[in-house]
């Protein structure tokens, strides 16, 4: 293989590439901006170069920045974990210029799926059905408005480049969208587009996600699927694979739709092609549409290595190589959940807790239990970035023993200078509803709003 490899993220995620890089006798190097001196990620790598000040633009989404300190660290390949810069095809492109191997898909890829809009025309050419919306060239807000109620309320805003759960707004009428849609289009700015699409609401919907992976060679597979449903203001806190209900004809079928999107882009390496799914009755085919394609590796990718065995990095670091992917049907063993581990407080909306961790106590690891840590007793969480602290996955032979695995696990948190996530998590994961696998995405909102006795 090749390498060096500059990892061009923060935390935990940078913590784990580093850690795969070790295994596999490549030399890894870090970024930091000037608010992570002294963080967890800079000494899991081999060396370490500074990239800007703490603000994100100056640092971590600076594509010079980034690509100059991959010329002085003498790095050969660019792994950009995820968010920040590793949607970015202009990022991607920066690489190729420079003589770097990104680890992730071709820029064309990157491109063909980074507008919502255009990812729907591309699901919809190669027979993927998209959930039902607007997304034309045509942005006047009476037009978006018509198309709304076309489409019938409630309905999604969304920003065409956005992610992470910025830039989307729920409008549950007429009167409702132009406040909506202001919201949502001040949210797009910041990822430099301000278009927005307008998608029909599934006001009981699960977020079901399929693992992609594919060579340079012309090989294109799934690695199951995964349940994301768990999520506060969008984003996802607790992930599990396989999803509860979906069977291996479901399973296939779901499969086949991402490598179809997949190979319709001429994509290379780990990407997750995402559905939403009506969850009024058991899953059905019918009742499940796509609705984006994130062209990286995920947050929750760990409960697909617990049920595959596979080290992802690892093949994302062969694939981009030019090594073939020696597997082409990989079993699903057991049952895998992940839970976010995050600096914020469910008491109050889920607003972060930034401060210096003045203690932190993890369960330790071993047979069942995983721990992807970003940070330890002693560092500082700045208000800059993200306030996910550590992922917690537990894996079991079964999904009521891996649940509660998990649950224990985060019984056993202790951190103080700071709020967390953890009792609350721990409470979820107990909840009858949980435990039925009878969960959607409104389940969080709605089970703090009830003070949390669901």
């Amino acid at each position: 293989m090749l390498g060096p490899v500059l990892i061009a993220n923060r935390g935990e995620i940078a913590c784990r590439i580093a850690a795969t890089c070790r295994r596999l006798g490549l030399r890894s190097i870090a970024v930091f901006s000037d608010a992570d001196a002294g963080a967890m990620h800079v000494a899991a790598a081999d060396a370490a170069e500074r990239i800007g000040p703490a603000p994100p633009r100056e640092s971590y989404l600076s594509i010079p920045a980034i690509v100059d300190a991959a010329r002085r660290s003498g790095a050969r390949m660019v792994h950009p974990g995820y968010g920040f810069l590793s949607e970015n095809a202009d990022f991607a492109h920066a690489c190729a210029e420079a003589g770097l191997v990104f680890i992730g898909p071709p820029e064309a890829a990157i491109r063909a799926m980074g507008g919502k809009a255009a990812a729907k025309a591309v699901a919809r050419e190669a027979g993927v059905p998209a959930i039902p919306g607007y997304d034309g060239d045509n942005q006047a807000p009476e037009r978006l408005a018509a198309e709304a109620a076309r489409i019938g309320f409630p309905i999604m805003i969304k920003a065409v480049a956005g992610g992470g759960g910025r830039g989307m707004r729920r409008a549950d009428s007429v009167e409702a969208f132009p406040a909506a849609l202001a919201a949502a289009r001040r949210e797009a700015a910041a990822f430099g587009d301000e278009r927005v699409l307008v998608e029909k609401f599934v006001t009981r919907a699960r977020h079901i996600e399929v693992q992609v992976f594919a060579d340079a060679h012309g090989t294109v597979l799934h690695l199951g699927e995964r349940d994301c449903s768990l999520q506060r203001r969008n984003q996802k806190l607790v992930e599990e694979s396989p999803a509860p209900g979906i069977g291996p004809a479901l399973r296939a079928e779901l499969g086949r739709r991402a490598t179809a999107l997949a190979r319709a882009v001429g994509y290379v390496g780990a990407g997750t092609v995402e559905f939403v799914a009506d969850a009024e009755g058991p899953p059905a085919a019918e009742r499940i549409w796509f609705i984006e394609m994130n062209t990286r590796l995920q947050v929750e990718h760990p409960v697909t290595e617990m049920v595959t065995g596979l080290d992802l990095v690892e093949w994302q670091l062969r694939v981009a190589a030019g090594e073939r992917l020696p597997f082409t049907d990989i079993p699903l063993r057991g049952h895998a959940v992940e839970a976010r581990l995050c600096a914020e407080d469910p008491a109050r909306n889920f607003l972060p807790s930034p401060g210096t961790i003045t203690r932190l106590d993890l369960p330790e690891p071993g047979a069942g239990l995983r721990i992807d840590a970003g940070f330890r007793g002693g560092d500082v969480l700045t208000p800059f970035y993200d306030p996910l602290i550590a992922k917690l996955i537990a894996h079991a032979p079964s999904r009521a023993e891996a649940l509660e695995r998990l649950a224990s696990a985060l019984d056993a948190v202790v951190a103080e200078g700071i709020r967390t996530n953890a009792a609350f998590l721990a409470q979820v994961l107990r909840t009858e509803a949980m435990q039925a696998g009878a969960v959607d995405t409104q389940f969080l909102a709605d089970f703090r709003t009830r003070g949390a006795t669901a």
